[in-house]
């Protein structure tokens, strides 16, 4: 069973993650319902975890124990996202996109390119028949793991808990977390993936190692395409004006984080090579004494979505 269509069951995580992605694009199409996106992604990561294990039928532990992890942080993410879905009432990702069928089956095939490409590290290590003992990039890999899983699970709860609250309507998020990185769920999500690949690493020999697209690919998506730099201009064009505001963008860091107060008095230069703070970031952030103000409170009616 461990030699389905290929050897390394890449062309069957393929065929499997495009039929279920083209399932729920039907579904959003026919019935411009887009509650399901987000749970679509994060449950395509589980399926192509637990059927590479089954069908490998090894159960080694390091597979066992890598499709655990990926089944758990898939689980979290999944109820999280739909929860939280249902909650708001829609999906404003998708305003331009609803009367747009070009533009939704564009979103949902760069989805699945996201799931196949990021579950590779798993999808290899589960069709391996290499089975080496401990090293101690498994349990670097794991620890990776567990620290982004806590980081991503506890900044989504606060940036919930923050949006609920009436008082914060029209506020950005700077509680918890959020006072160390502008970004902090996005830091746990690269992070924990990195953790997969390295406790990846001792299986891997020769060609396999390409399996660090992966994490490669999750990491440039979030901080060049479609994570920060939409979310910064978001942020950007809503609460550019208020002078508390861009004293936050200028002393909190983007991803990685770091106390503010050790933050702003880094130089420019380094901000930008080691810790990610592009000039792009800020390119819809108003000149100063544009219209500014000195409240935290901006124009709209309800909190800066950050992820």
């Amino acid at each position: 069973m461990g030699t389905v269509l290929d050897s390394h069951f890449l062309a069957l995580t393929a065929i499997v993650t495009v039929g279920y992605q083209l399932f729920f694009f039907i579904i959003t199409a026919l019935l411009k319902f887009d509650k399901v996106t987000d749970f679509a992604g994060s449950t395509n990561f589980i399926i192509i975890a637990v059927l590479t294990l089954v069908l490998k039928g090894t159960w080694h532990f390091r597979q066992v124990v890598l499709t655990f992890l990926v089944v758990i942080w898939g689980l979290r993410l999944a109820l999280f996202l739909l929860m939280r879905i249902l909650n708001w009432g829609e999906d404003r990702r998708f305003d331009e996109m609803r009367s747009n069928l070009g533009k939704l089956a564009i979103f949902w095939a760069f989805q699945a390119v996201w799931v196949w490409t990021v579950s590779l590290p798993v999808t290899v290590v589960n069709a391996s028949d290499r089975n080496p003992s401990l090293h101690a990039a498994d349990i670097i890999g794991w620890i990776m793991w567990s620290v982004g899983m806590s980081v991503e699970a506890i900044a989504d709860q606060q940036k919930l808990i923050f949006k609920n609250s009436p008082e914060n309507r029209g506020k950005w998020c700077n509680v918890g977390l959020w006072k160390c990185t502008r970004h902090p769920n996005y830091f746990g999500e690269i992070f924990l993936w990195w953790g997969i690949f390295v406790a990846s690493a001792p299986v891997l020999k020769g060609a396999e190692w390409l399996v660090i697209l992966g994490p490669v690919f999750l990491t440039l998506l979030l901080l060049f395409v479609s994570g920060i730099p939409l979310l910064e201009e978001s942020a950007d064009k809503k609460f550019g004006n208020v002078a508390a505001y861009r004293v936050y963008k200028k002393t909190t860091s983007p991803l990685i984080p770091l106390p503010p107060v050790v933050y702003g008095r880094l130089p420019s230069w380094l901000r930008t090579i080691f810790l990610f703070e592009f000039p792009f970031y800020s390119r819809n952030l108003p000149q100063e004494g544009q219209n500014w103000c000195r409240t935290g409170r901006g124009e709209g009616n309800d909190g800066l979505k950050m992820g």
